[in-house]
């Protein structure tokens, strides 16, 4: 048995790699610390989508490698996007290291931790990209009122700025049986909700079925009686058809709350990042979306600064912004990555630029959902708890549209004993920013 501190860094499909690796190692004996300056282990799922991912990982890595001299640390590994991307010279640019697993290799960290306990290594593991790793023990780190189910791995669309396919392989998705074990699995670790993901969730089964089953999977999903939310992220607008609509319209467990990411609205940067719809497509798409499902929720992302983006591609960008008038938005500044087609492409954008227009287009969409925040005042919704503040009986809550972490939040105060996972009414009596003011109805959502 070892003391062994975790640390996961970049997006919830890490986070969900991550918890597969530390319920391996719990089961094993090992045990989990947040104190790295105890810990005889330390692991660091690490980042590497965009610059900023990759320097974060790097800091951390180098940062938790102090505990080798100064603490009881007899190993560090890295595992996850940076250790598979530059596998074949982290070890060496990196001597802090003493182990590195690839992303489809995670479900042999409990060997590669044990062989570096026993003063062994390094340790270097990495396996086929088109393997998929079917992994049972977890332990929830998100509180565990909300999860997230990993439904597919990979991409196979190979968007021109991305460097996803050559960090996490081809589209491939998991089995529908597995995926219904796991998420049984999460209900009874005490998950309520629970949050599909995937690099691409709306391609789910095309690969094992031969056509999509997204529908199918959420209908069996829903007839898990503990789970009282379900969330969909990672939806490619080409992909959104009308069974997914009417699903998303239809008032059961899945929320009416669509994360589909767009990237750009110019055109010719559309067709220079690789994506397969047109300005006119989005907005159609959009409008469907918005006239089955009135009361949706839309979430999307954009790429600012990307190789060739003119101030006229912004204006558009920005126009796009206005027009759509999207419920929750998130922008980045294009990161040049190696291995993609875009790192060669001219034109790049000065840093500065980028900078500036991702700020014009956060200030664009800052005004409207300010504005949509505002016009909920009087409104009752249904919240789920996620924890409590202070002892005064502050509370913070989410609604039905909002995920965690990238989303707006509830506060209410109360006087009632409610728990983490709890679900209530509460009646919207202001807005402050993102972020709603409520008070509770005192009645019981479930």
């Amino acid at each position: 048995m070892a003391l062994i501190h975790f640390l996961s860094l970049g997006c919830d499909k890490n986070l969900s790699d991550s918890e597969y690796m530390m319920g391996l190692l719990a089961e094993a004996g090992h045990v989990l610390t947040h104190r790295p300056e105890e810990a005889e282990l330390i692991i660091v799922n690490t980042c590497a989508f965009i610059g900023d991912a990759k320097q974060e990982s790097i800091e951390a890595i180098l940062d938790l490698a102090r505990h080798k001299g100064a603490g009881a640390c007899r190993g560090l590994i890295a595992t996850g996007c940076l250790a598979q991307r530059y596998r074949d010279q982290i070890l060496k640019e990196m001597p802090e290291l003493d182990g590195v697993l690839g992303t489809s290799a995670y479900h042999h960290i409990l060997q590669a931790a044990e062989t570096l306990l026993k003063g062994q290594g390094p340790v270097s593991c990495f396996e086929d990209l088109s393997l998929l790793p079917q992994v049972r023990p977890r332990i929830l780190s998100t509180g565990g009122h909300y999860a997230y189910l990993k439904i597919a791995e990979g991409c196979s669309k190979h968007c021109s700025y991305c460097a996803i396919p050559a960090a996490r392989g081809p589209f491939r998705s998991y089995p529908e049986e597995y995926l219904l074990e796991q998420a049984q699995a999460l209900a009874e670790q005490g998950a309520r909700e629970l949050i599909l993901v995937a690099q691409e969730t709306t391609l789910y089964g095309t690969d094992l079925y031969g056509k999509k089953t997204l529908s199918r999977l959420i209908r069996r999903l829903e007839e898990i009686p503990a789970l009282k939310w379900i969330r969909l992220l990672y939806t490619y607008p080409e992909e959104v058809d009308r069974g997914l609509m009417e699903q998303l319209a239809a008032g059961g467990k899945l929320l009416p709350y669509l994360d589909m990411p767009v990237q750009h609205a110019s055109d010719s940067i559309l067709k220079a990042m690789g994506r397969r719809t047109s300005r006119k497509e989005l907005e159609e798409i959009i409008c469907r979306l918005r006239e089955n499902v009135p009361e949706l929720v839309l979430r999307t992302t954009l790429l600012t600064g990307f190789p060739g983006e003119t101030e006229e591609d912004h204006r558009i960008n920005l126009d796009f912004v206005k027009q759509n008038a999207f419920d929750r938005l998130g922008v980045f500044c294009y990161s040049r990555e190696e291995g993609t087609a875009a790192y060669s492409m001219k034109g790049q954008v000065h840093p500065g630029t980028k900078k500036r227009r991702r700020k014009e287009l956060m200030l664009a969409q800052q005004e409207i959902a300010f504005e949509k925040a505002r016009r909920l005042k009087g409104r009752c919704l249904t919240v789920m708890v996620e924890g409590r503040l202070s002892e005064e009986g502050t509370y913070v809550a989410r609604t039905g549209g909002d995920a965690p972490e990238v989303d707006g939040l509830l506060f209410f105060e109360d006087e009632k004993e409610w728990e983490s996972g709890d679900f209530l009414e509460v009646r919207v009596i202001a807005a402050r920013g993102y972020d709603l003011i409520g008070e509770a109805k005192h009645e019981s959502a479930e």
